[in-house]
């Protein structure tokens, strides 16, 4: 009897031979941009934020999913444009991996000098309104991009490895939004607090993701 084929256990398989192919200094770094960029304030934070406080978990419920799936359809879309730019113009690979380093050290600049917000978001609750806030969303658009170019292409660019890694960065966005829903006014109540302190030290954190990029 010949071995069955098992998918899931071959697209174990396979994630971890392409994880297994960046050093570990890099997809430490990938992982780090990742998270500061996922859990750092930004207009799907916010909103999930101000939404849970203001309808509660099961009347926001909607919103919720609807900022989930809008932030996997944008990465997906951040995937097919990185394939297409490396499969046709290979060389502005490279060019693209210093726009992302100087995009990473704006937001690092930006993260640093940013104070709270205390605009309220506007008072909706609804699935099309959180799946189309990701669409006009540049943060997520240039989280994909970036992370991709500075991180990943220069040592896989076969389109699967990529939407991988680019539904890696949906899961941990996704699993950010969650946290701020979950903790809610606590998150709110503690970076208001501490948000200088916290600030530099997520500023200072992506100049080394910088310094990693480009070494």
């Amino acid at each position: 009897m010949g071995v069955m084929y098992v998918p899931l256990f071959a697209d174990i398989i396979t994630a971890e031979r392409w994880l297994m192919i960046m050093p570990m200094a890099v997809l430490s770094n990938f992982l780090i941009y990742c998270v500061i960029n996922a859990f750092t304030p930004g207009p799907g934070n916010i909103l999930a934020l101000n939404t849970v406080t203001n309808y509660g978990y099961k009347k926001g419920k909607p919103l919720f999913f609807g900022i989930f799936a809008g932030y996997y359809v944008v990465q997906i879309l951040c995937a097919i444009f990185v394939y297409g730019v490396n499969s046709l113009l290979p060389n502005v690979m490279e060019v693209m991996k210093y726009i992302g380093a100087a995009y990473i050290l704006w937001l690092a600049i930006h993260i640093a000098f940013s104070k709270p917000s205390t605009e309220n978001a506007e008072q909706s609750a609804s699935f099309l309104k959180g799946f189309m806030l990701q669409f006009v969303n540049v943060k997520i658009y240039m989280f994909g991009v970036t992370a991709l170019t500075g991180y990943v292409v220069g040592y896989m660019s076969s389109f699967p490895a990529l939407l991988f890694f680019e539904l890696v960065i949906a899961t941990i966005g996704t699993i950010a939004t969650c946290t701020w829903t979950g903790l809610g006014v606590l998150i709110q109540k503690f970076y208001l607090r501490h948000f200088r302190v916290i600030n530099i030290i997520l500023a200072l954190t992506l100049l080394e993701c910088i310094w990693g990029m480009l070494r």
